[in-house]
């Protein structure tokens, strides 16, 4: 693993943000001023692929990383924010209804948040 590689890892796993490339090429770059997009981008690519991060797609906005922890997500479908979620285990439920086993799921809740939720006002 390249030390590029380990740093980034690092700052996945140190957060509770849902961190986009950009992002972390900015935290990155704190650190390491001669360090390029690119670079992260590969990396990123590289953590995915070996297991290490997820990648959290969400259409009409850029792909998320996070840590590799058993998790699901809730989506605000009006200002997107990302917030983790602790829903019992699925796997077995879906093991069963497949009728054999599965690698793992990516479970994508859309709600509105507190904050996007419309106001009650009292008269």
């Amino acid at each position: 693993m390249t030390k590029y590689a380990k740093m980034i890892l690092e700052i996945v796993n140190n957060t509770n943000e849902h961190m986009t490339a950009e992002q972390i090429f900015l935290a990155l770059k704190k650190i390491e001023t001669k360090i390029v997009l690119a670079t992260v981008y590969n990396n990123l690519n590289m953590l995915c692929a070996e297991g290490l991060i997820r990648k959290i797609s969400l259409e009409g906005s850029p792909d998320r990383y996070d840590k590799i922890l058993k998790h699901d997500h809730l989506v605000c479908r009006k200002c997107g924010k990302l917030t983790d979620i602790c829903f019992n285990d699925l796997t077995q439920i879906l093991e069963e209804q497949l009728g054999e086993g599965i690698l793992s799921y990516d479970l994508k809740v859309l709600y509105l948040c507190p904050d996007c939720r419309p106001k009650k006002f009292k008269q």
